[in-house]
């Protein structure tokens, strides 16, 4: 099982085209850490939890992460359990499904079922890798469980996931929060993103300088705002051709295509999940996109 990872970062920020999404973060999270990152809606954790996996780049600021400092190299040793909106998974698959697919290699033989029975056994899910359960039909802590197991197939050595304590009652919360305490005491760093912490290493976010949105912006319209890497271009960066501009068609011919002109226009260095855009389901597509804030 591989180790865990040292994250560094001082004076993180991320402008948005509505303002700061965070701003100057510093975090040190030595190898087989548990950290949590506590803020409301809008105070930027989730775009913040993104940065630190190298899924989406920061204006300014130092971040390091085994010792890397480029995107690329960042996504080599980190993996993103369940984050809401930008990972999602598919309701219609079953569990096998999903680990059939997230497993490595190209055939599925007795190795890699007791890869798969070993990463649900850590991630605390009870259920087999042949499981057929609708993903849809499980509960919320399964399927934050579920996350974390599929994250672990990559063998990372940093874990990110978001919304912990989403949706679950206390008792439950608590037994989610002793599960990553678990994999942080095996050697993994861990970072998750919650509203509210116990743990005694908390980042919280938010305050004065980050006013938190009248309204909470969701992740699906954040996608795009400001560039998740590897992400595909979203529809709004292409310039659509006005009406006075397409050519007439000609008399008595069917109407000729018109192709809108135009290349994408890429803005912004990095996307913070709650403004439109489109992304892999995994988290690891390329593409910048718009600017907006979480």
């Amino acid at each position: 099982m591989p180790g865990g990872v040292a994250v560094h970062a001082a004076g993180l920020s991320l402008e948005g085209g509505h303002g700061p999404v965070y701003r100057d973060v510093g975090l040190d999270a030595p190898a087989g850490s548990l950290t949590a990152l506590a803020g409301q809606a809008g105070s930027g954790r989730t775009s913040l939890l993104l940065t630190l996996a190298g899924r989406m780049r920061p204006t300014s600021g130092v971040l390091t992460v085994a010792g890397q400092a480029r995107p690329w190299a960042i996504r080599r040793v980190a993996a993103l359990g369940l984050v809401d909106g930008v990972n999602d998974l598919e309701g219609s698959l079953t569990v096998r499904e999903h680990v059939h697919e997230r497993s490595r290699g190209l055939f599925w033989n007795a190795r890699s079922r007791a890869r798969a029975a070993a990463a649900l056994e850590r991630a605390g899910l009870d259920l087999s890798p042949d499981d057929r359960t609708l993903v849809r039909e499980l509960g919320r802590e399964q399927r934050v469980r579920l996350g974390v197991a599929l994250a672990l197939l990559d063998g990372p050595g940093l874990l990110v996931l978001d919304n912990v304590d989403a949706g679950l009652p206390g008792d439950r919360r608590d037994a989610l929060w002793a599960t990553l305490e678990d994999l942080a005491a095996q050697g993994l760093t861990v970072v998750a993103a919650c509203t509210e912490s116990p743990l005694p290493r908390t980042l919280r976010l938010g305050g004065p300088g980050l006013p938190e949105p009248a309204e909470p912006v969701e992740p699906a319209e954040l996608l795009g705002a400001v560039g998740l890497l590897e992400a595909a271009e979203p529809l709004s960066a292409v310039r659509i051709p006005e009406a006075a501009e397409l050519p007439e068609p000609a008399e008595a011919t069917a109407p000729e295509a018109v192709e809108h002109p135009g290349d994408p226009v890429r803005t912004g260095t990095a996307p913070d999940p709650g403004d439109t855009g489109a992304r892999d389901r995994d988290g690891s597509g390329d593409a910048p996109g718009e600017e907006g804030r979480r």
